[in-house]
């Protein structure tokens, strides 16, 4: 009886092992053509969620954080290195010009392990420095370095259309753990780490030196939203209204849309008219930038009592 149970349709930890066999075969077999692995590693996984308590995985089976993990490692590939950058607005880096004194507080503030270096702008950067570097030097009896740019190494520079695997690739061969992404005029775009590359597959990490989440939409009263400059589109759509996304091609989040709508970095203060109806206020930022907007509703026109 126990092992006609094994075998029983109802099984949720039997069939998904048939599943992903079945795709594994199909694949050396010849299989199906038309189906990638990929996309049959991914049917596999779809039909053993069907009607699956993910509350209790049973008998070693994949957990619901192991299947979002396989699900992002099969569509890392389709990334570039532009999707995974962190933005040039993002960038915390150092001048060139910059004393002992500063590094070590700049390290010391933000706690990063890397700073990109810059000679004029960021758009000129000629090294980076490693914490652990400063850190021997801290640690050593000898006097601060006079001239601390023999300590700078040197980071990696990609296309932005340079595949995500492919930087991950890089930063395995050269050793190094930060790229800076440029774009078509050689201009800085942003910067990859090592751990940016890790998140695309594992999710967010925290450590002790991330600052408490900001949260990028939070409804407020009276239909009002409150957000993050970097608020995507997509979401927007989804938690707000699907038409703030509309006809917005050349740009992906919320942030873009004020400079797209204002054609120009809007002031804090400025009210920008959607078509939708919707009004986007900016809330804060600076001449350069937006960091936060706030969503007005449309307003709805009363009916005519008959």
């Amino acid at each position: 009886m126990a092992e006609h149970g094994r075998n029983e349709p109802g099984n949720g930890d039997s069939d998904s092992r048939r599943s992903v066999w079945r795709a594994i075969r199909a694949f050396f077999d010849g299989g199906d053509a038309d189906q990638s692995l990929r996309a049959q590693i991914e049917e596999a996984i779809e039909e053993h969620e069907d009607g699956t308590d993910d509350a209790a995985p049973t008998n070693g089976d994949l957990s619901l954080i192991e299947r979002q993990m396989l699900r992002n490692l099969l569509h890392f590939s389709e990334h570039d290195a532009d999707d995974v950058a962190i933005p040039r607005s993002s960038i915390v880096a150092l001048p060139h010009s910059a004393s002992w004194e500063e590094v070590v507080a700049a390290f010391a503030e933000h706690g990063h392990s890397r700073l990109p270096i810059y000679r004029e702008t960021l758009d000129e950067i000629i090294g980076m420095m490693l914490m652990k570097d400063v850190f021997s030097c801290l640690a050593s009896t000898k006097p601060p370095p006079r001239d601390w740019s023999g300590l700078m190494r040197q980071p990696l520079f990609v296309p932005q259309a340079r595949g995500a695997l492919d930087v991950l690739a890089d930063m395995r061969a050269s050793r190094v753990h930060l790229a800076v992404v440029v774009d078509e005029y050689s201009g800085t775009d942003g910067i990859i780490t090592f751990e940016d590359l890790v998140e695309e597959i594992v999710g967010h990490i925290e450590d002790e030196h991330d600052d408490a989440p900001i949260e990028v939409l939070r409804p407020l009263e009276n239909g009002l939203w409150d957000a993050d400059a970097h608020a995507e589109l997509e979401e927007v759509a989804e938690k707000v209204d699907p038409r703030l996304a509309d006809e917005t091609e050349s740009v992906d989040t919320l942030g873009g849309l004020a400079f797209l709508l204002a054609e120009h970095v809007p002031a804090v203060g400025t009210v920008l008219d959607h078509p939708s109806g919707w009004r986007i206020e900016v809330t804060a930022g600076d001449e350069r930038h937006i960091t936060r907007l706030r969503l007005h509703p449309p307003i709805l026109a009363e009916t005519p009592e008959s």
